[in-house]
C-alpha cells in the first residue's frame, strides 16, 4: 500500500497544487530573471513555492522550510522540509517539457518522505522511509542491469562554467563505458527515473539539497543505492550524489575515481 502518513498527504497535496499552476502556464511567455549567467528563476518558481509553503505552514506551522527561492524558520529543530518548487526552470522557461515539483520532509536529520510530481504526464512519485517507493500508486523497483556497458546513465551540468572542465571529463569517461548518457536538466526527475528503472544510474555535482533529497529517498526505497562520489554515505547537504540500481554502483564509482585522478 502506498504511504499515507500526514507528511506524505501534505507533500502530495502541495506538489499537486504547485504542479497544476505550472501546467496551466506551461508554454506561455515567462518573466525570467537571472540568478547567475545561466541560472534562471521565473515568476512561476516563486508562485509554485508560495503554494507549497502555504500547504506546509498550514499543517505544520513549527516546521522549518529550506526552499530554493527562500527559506523559513520554524520552532522545531527536528523537522525540516526541502522544497524545489520548479526543478528544471531553464526547461520550463523554454517550453521544454521536462520539469517537476520536488518536496522532501526530514526528521532528525533523516529524509523520511519524498514526493516528486511531474505535472505534464501527471506522474506522482512518492516514497516514505521504510514504506517503499510508488508511482501513481504502483510500487517502483530499480532496474536489474548489471553491466555499465549495458546501462543508460543520467547526469546534469553545473551552472558555474568554471566547473565545466571537470564535469565534461567525467561525462566523457562515462560516455565511453556506458551504453548511453542522458542530460535532461532536472535532477529530481532524473533520480525519480532511476527509482522507476527508466535509467540505471545518475551522478551530478554540485547539487543543492532540495534538488536531490526526495529523489535520494525514492531510489533507496525502490531498492537502489546512493552514495557520495567517493562511495561514502549519501548526504544531501554534500553537494554531490551517485545513485544507481545498486548492481552497477561500484562500476560507477570506479569511473569517478579514475576520472578524478587524471
Amino acid at each position: 500500500m502506498a504511504p499515507t502518513s500526514p507528511q506524505v498527504a501534505v507533500a502530495v497535496d502541495a506538489a499537486r497544487a504547485a504542479g497544476l499552476v505550472l501546467r496551466q502556464h506551461f508554454g506561455r511567455p515567462q518573466q525570467v530573471e537571472h540568478k547567475g549567467e545561466i541560472d534562471l528563476v521565473t515568476t512561476l518558481d516563486r508562485r509554485a513555492e508560495s503554494l507549497v509553503v502555504e500547504h506546509i505552514r498550514a499543517a505544520f506551522p513549527d516546521h522549518a522550510i529550506l526552499a530554493e527561492e527562500g527559506s523559513g524558520g520554524g520552532a522545531s529543530a527536528q523537522d525540516r522540509w526541502l522544497v524545489d518548487p520548479l526543478d528544471g526552470t531553464t526547461n520550463y522557461a523554454h517550453g521544454y517539457p521536462f520539469f517537476a515539483v520536488s518536496i522532501a520532509y526530514e526528521h532528525a536529520g533523516r529524509i523520511a518522505v519524498g514526493v516528486i510530481y511531474d505535472p505534464l504526464p501527471d506522474e506522482l512519485f512518492v516514497a516514505e522511509a521504510g514504506g517503499g517507493a510508488w508511482l501513481n500508486g504502483r510500487p517502483l523497483r530499480v532496474s536489474t542491469t548489471t553491466r555499465l556497458v549495458d546501462s543508460l546513465l543520467i547526469t546534469g551540468f553545473p551552472y558555474d562554467r568554471a566547473l565545466f572542465p571537470a564535469a565534461l571529463r567525467l561525462f566523457d569517461a562515462y560516455m565511453i563505458r556506458a551504453q548511453a548518457v542522458r542530460r535532461a536538466g532536472a535532477a529530481a526527475l532524473d533520480l525519480a527515473y532511476v527509482a522507476a528503472g527508466r535509467g540505471d544510474g545518475f551522478w551530478e555535482r554540485p547539487l543543492q539539497p532540495w534538488d536531490m533529497a526526495a529523489g535520494v529517498l525514492l531510489v533507496r526505497e525502490a531498492g537502489g543505492q546512493v552514495s557520495g562520489f567517493s562511495g561514502g554515505p549519501a548526504d544531501v547537504y554534500s553537494g554531490q550524489i551517485v545513485a544507481s540500481n545498486g548492481a552497477i554502483h561500484d562500476q560507477m564509482l570506479a569511473v569517478i575515481a579514475a576520472a578524478d585522478g587524471e
